[in-house]
């Protein structure tokens, strides 16, 4: 019989959350928005697109908080905190912290607090241009996302450009 393995626990939940959380990004950013772009008219899209997506954003705060502890746990219980001094040679190591913090904000402080006003006095304005940000904002976080998760598989395991 083998031994409690802490380590092997924190990552299984670290790779677990991070293939929900960025997997439901690549759903919303590569079917959700464009259906909901095609399928409803200008003004309605938005609406489509938050009734549906706000189905995803709970099991997304999850995934991210889960992600984070589990991230930290790792760190620690590596005692790899000298990785953060060098940023080229560990780059994915700050990434996965930026990617983190960004969705952390995004989803804990700007979506609950700060957006719903913004998006009603821009989709007032103009609907389409609205959707246009969303969509291209969703584009750039799902590609940065996804370079840091090569980056941290690859570095991880002595990829040799990482």
């Amino acid at each position: 019989m083998t031994a409690f393995n802490d380590f092997a626990i924190a990552r299984a939940v670290h790779v677990f959350a991070v293939l929900i959380w960025i997997g439901g990004v690549a759903f919303v950013t590569l079917v959700l928005l464009p259906a909901c772009r095609e399928m409803a008219a200008p003004r309605d899209q938005l609406e489509l697109f938050e009734r549906l997506e706000h189905r995803f954003a709970p099991i997304a705060r999850w995934t991210v908080l889960l992600a984070g502890l589990s991230g930290l746990w790792l760190v620690w219980r590596l005692g790899v905190w000298e990785r953060f001094t060098d940023p080229l040679g560990w780059w994915w190591m700050h990434g996965m912290v930026v990617v983190w913090t960004l969705f952390a904000l995004m989803l804990y402080v700007l979506e609950p607090f700060v957006l719903p006003r913004v998006f009603a006095r821009l989709a007032e304005r103009d609907p389409v241009a609205l959707m246009t940000r969303v969509q291209r904002l969703h584009r750039v976080l799902l590609g940065v996302s996804l370079l840091v998760v090569l980056g941290a598989v690859a570095g991880s395991h002595g990829g040799w450009m990482f």
